[in-house]
Parts: C-alpha cells; structure tokens; sequence
C-alpha cells in the first residue's frame, strides 16, 4: 500500500551571540545562530520526524522527544530513527520533498550536502530526495529573518 504523509516544524533563531551552531538535516551551517530548541531544533529532520509519524500514527516529537532530550539526547536524528522504528517490517520510503523557508542563511550552496545527509539517515537514494529553499518574499516571520520554517512530505510503500 502506498501511503503520503506530510510533516513540518519551525523554530526561531538563538539571541545572537549565542554558541548553538545551525543544523539543518544533519548538517552544520555556518555563519548564521543555531535555532531555539531542547534539541538542536533540526527542523528539516522534525519535519521529517512528524512525516513519518503520519505514516506510523506514533508522535515521536512531544512527549517522548521530550524524553529522550531529558536523558541528554539532544541530536535529532535520534528522533527521525525513533520514528523510523515504527514503521511496519517491509516498508520504505520511497521519496521525500523538503521545502524550507527562510531569509538567512543562504541554503544553496549546502543543499546537496543536506541531500546526502538525509539519503544516510532515511537508507535511501540521494536522487529520490527534493529539497527546495525560498525566502516566501519576505512575507513571514521566516521570511524576514526571525527563524526557518520546514515542510516535508514522504512518500512510502507500506505492506497491508
């Protein structure tokens, strides 16, 4: 059975001069704050977390994010294979669409690093992974800079 899920999350950034480093998909970005969160508020990989609990029914992000946070466990990658856990034997994510909004930092020169940090992470083929990146023109709070805002929709095959 083939099943579509869609997730997104948002964070704003750290006061400047805060020491928190930027990561988006797993990867560090540089010359920008790192975003407000218990974890290191990744929110390509919340929304990717929130995606695959729409495929699953199991909320990952909350409560026992929550948890794993309180016993130090502040990467969220830990949380997107939480919610990879509970998907049923034989399933796959055949392909993910990441779209993200943000005035700062400029993302192109990071995106295929990003491609390939989530193909690692989701065991799958860089090629079935789109990542798009706009500014929304400045009409957002994330388009004027205050924070990033992240939507990803996935695409699995799921047995019956």
């Amino acid at each position: 059975m083939i099943k579509v899920a869609i997730g997104q999350d948002s964070h704003r950034f750290e006061p400047d001069g805060s020491d928190k480093k930027l990561v988006l998909g797993g990867v560090y970005i540089e010359g920008c704050p790192g975003l407000e969160g218990n974890s290191d508020a990744d929110v390509i990989l919340h929304a990717l977390t929130n995606a695959v609990s729409g495929i699953t029914c199991v909320n990952i992000l909350g409560d026992e994010a929550d948890r794993m946070c309180r016993r130090g466990i502040k990467d969220s990658r830990a949380y997107l294979e939480a919610a990879l856990g509970h998907m049923k034997e034989g399933s796959r994510i055949l392909h993910a669409s990441i779209s993200i909004e943000a005035l700062r930092p400029r993302l192109s020169p990071y995106l295929d690093r990003i491609r390939e940090s989530l193909a690692e992470i989701l065991g799958m083929d860089p090629g079935s992974i789109g990542i798009t990146a706009t500014t929304g023109e400045g009409l957002s709070e994330y388009g004027k800079g205050l924070g990033i805002f992240c939507t990803a929709i996935i695409t699995a095959d799921v047995p019956e």
